[in-house]
């Protein structure tokens, strides 16, 4: 028999009942009810309430105990009260009735709770971490992290796949975000690079003919933290299928994530397949490549109403290159003067950036706002057709150069949104982003660079690259977005060598430089590459959708803060002499200040 359990915590029932059990576990919480002294003693798997009676000799000693120390129980399992029946925990139709304790590992004074779960600052949740990780729901949305893993590996294998493993120590990437270099002690003054993601590897493993592989893969880039981006480490999961299209992907994910989503959310979710939006589309109706769907406000463009029109400023602003995007707003024409000042003066705010906001109110039986007066009965009538607004509606408008206001109206949308409380809730809707294009002009020097995934196959393949205004060309490119994230891009790929020189060479790059730099995959696809396209979505940024969470921080174990440190190991610090010495390498800090 283990001699610190018979049983966990969360494990007796009614069937124990009179049976002698060691259980041991934290004390989570005591209480004294008159003399008789009760404990919570939690482990991984739950919680028993332990009865201490006040002739047993140990009473004052287990009386004082503090939280959070481990201790071991030996006692007898009866069953509660009728009225004292806790129908929240599993084991809550009985009692152990200790007859006798010893403390495995003591416990100094906690630095926060455990229990209850009161507001703790972020820094010292993360010095803490693994105290943190007691808390029960933090602890819950791990196991779920686990469970989801877990059943991402017996999905994807029953559909096929078969996880491989890729390199951890790879060459620096030109490309993408910035790389974490690892020192080569073998070969002084030269560096490994952390992979920011295994996407040449997975693609070697196609054209060396494994065809469908998938991993649950550490990936690791040196950008800034935000709330649904990890700084340093994430993890994804990582797939790539020989001889698909589009489609064949888009049939692997929506199976994929209806299975997660509906196995552990009581959240809708739509159905498959998703709705698809071609980019540009999603760029005018929601100003956003990430469009949350949960929010009705689909935006127009109106610049056409507004070029020559009486109202000055917006016709000022259109005869220099500006545009006009408009949002309907359904039933809040009456809404208070006061909401529609607070608009307009959040929207001139810095973080917004707008020069204002103009609007319109559909309010008693006729057109009232700002600039309606400015505006002919011809120019109202078509801005309420092309909007689809009447009575009871509303119309804000953005007026900006192109890439400001859609920036902008993107900002108006999303508040509008919270403001009104038009998001719709406990439901994951689902788009899927396409045909991203595959080039734009940079507005500095007016040349021709990549607009994404460079490795994307050209829709139309060499013809389109030979023929077509770059500007104008597609890249068979996706994304997977749910509730305004983006879980994922992927991409068929550009596996033909003289189609990738082409592409290339658009972008601006010499057919020697494209050697030098993506030799590897490149002169693999010389010795015979099937067509394949793959995704990646992050399993962090899932979890953190599918239990609820706003921050990412609270779906990992181990996370660093905003400034990329882990505040628990203290980690990075600095290193010796010595170690540096091995490296062949010399610190040079900038001058402070």
């Amino acid at each position: 028999m283990n001699e610190y359990r018979t049983h966990t915590c969360g494990e007796l029932r009614r069937t124990h009942i009179g049976q002698d059990v060691v259980l041991s576990g934290w004390l989570h919480n005591r209480r004294d009810h008159g003399g008789v002294f009760f404990i919570d003693l939690r482990d991984h798997y739950g919680i028993t309430q332990i009865v201490v009676q006040p002739d047993a000799p140990f009473f004052d000693e287990v009386t004082h105990l503090r939280k959070e120390n481990v201790i071991r129980v030996k006692g007898t399992v009866e069953e509660r009260a009728t009225d004292t029946v806790n129908a929240k925990i599993d084991t809550g139709e009985v009692e152990v009735v200790m007859r006798a304790f010893d403390i495995l590992g003591a416990a100094e004074s906690l630095p926060f709770a455990v229990f209850p779960e009161d507001e703790v600052s972020e820094e010292l949740r993360l010095r803490y971490r693994f105290l943190d990780l007691r808390r029960q729901r933090l602890h819950a949305d791990i196991l779920l992290r686990s469970r989801i893993t877990a059943r991402v590996r017996e999905l994807m294998v029953r559909m096929g796949f078969t996880e491989y493993q890729t390199p951890v120590l790879t060459s620096s990437s030109p490309e993408g975000a910035r790389d974490f270099l690892v020192p080569s002690r073998l070969h002084p003054g030269k560096f490994y690079a952390l992979p920011q993601a295994p996407q040449q590897f997975k693609q070697l493993l196609m054209v060396a003919g494994f065809d469908r592989y998938f991993q649950i893969a550490p990936c690791f880039r040196d950008e800034d933290a935000r709330a649904n981006r990890s700084p340093g480490e994430f993890y994804q999961i990582d797939m790539e299928m020989s001889f698909v299209t589009q489609d064949d992907v888009f049939a692997v994910i929506e199976s994929l994530f209806t299975d997660l989503f509906s196995t552990f959310s009581d959240r809708k979710m739509d159905t498959a397949p998703f709705v698809r939006i071609p980019y540009r589309e999603a760029m005018l109706k929601y100003g956003s490549d990430k469009p949350d769907l949960r929010n009705p406000i689909e935006i127009r463009d109106l610049t056409d109403v507004f070029d020559g029109s009486a109202f000055a400023i917006f016709a000022k602003q259109i005869a220099a290159g500006a545009i006009v995007r408009a949002l309907p707003v359904k039933g809040v024409a009456d809404n208070p003067k006061s909401f529609f000042n607070g608009m307009v003066e959040w929207a001139m705010s810095p973080e917004v950036g707008a020069g204002g906001l103009a609007y319109l109110q559909w309010k008693d039986g006729e057109v009232k706002g700002p600039i309606a007066k400015v505006l002919s009965r011809d120019e109202l009538d078509t801005i309420a057709r092309r909007c689809g607004v009447g009575q009871g509606d509303v119309v804000f408008f953005v007026c900006d150069q192109e890439k400001k206001a859609v920036a902008i109206s993107a900002k108006v949308r999303t508040h509008l949104g919270q403001e009104l409380k038009l998001i719709e809730p406990d439901v994951f809707r689902f788009c899927w982003i396409v045909d991203f294009p595959m080039y734009e002009e940079n507005p500095e020097t007016g040349k021709i660079e990549f607009s994404h995934n460079p490795f994307s196959m050209p829709q139309g393949g060499m013809e389109a690259l030979n023929a077509m205004d770059p500007r104008d060309i597609l890249a068979w490119q996706y994304d997977i977005v749910c509730n305004g994230e983006e879980l994922s891009s992927g991409a068929i790929r550009n596996h033909q060598p003289d189609v990738m020189y082409r592409a290339f060479e658009i972008g601006g790059y010499t057919r020697e430089e494209v050697d030098a730099q993506f030799g590897g995959i490149i002169n693999a696809f010389k010795l015979g590459a099937p067509p394949h396209g793959g995704i990646a979505p992050g399993l962090d940024r899932l979890v953190m959708l599918i239990a609820g969470r706003e921050n990412l921080r609270e779906v990992v174990a181990f996370p660093m803060n905003q400034h990329a440190q882990d505040l628990m190991m203290g980690a990075p610090r600095a290193v010796t002499d010595r170690q540096l010495n091995e490296l062949s390498i010399r610190v040079d800090l900038p001058e402070e200040g």
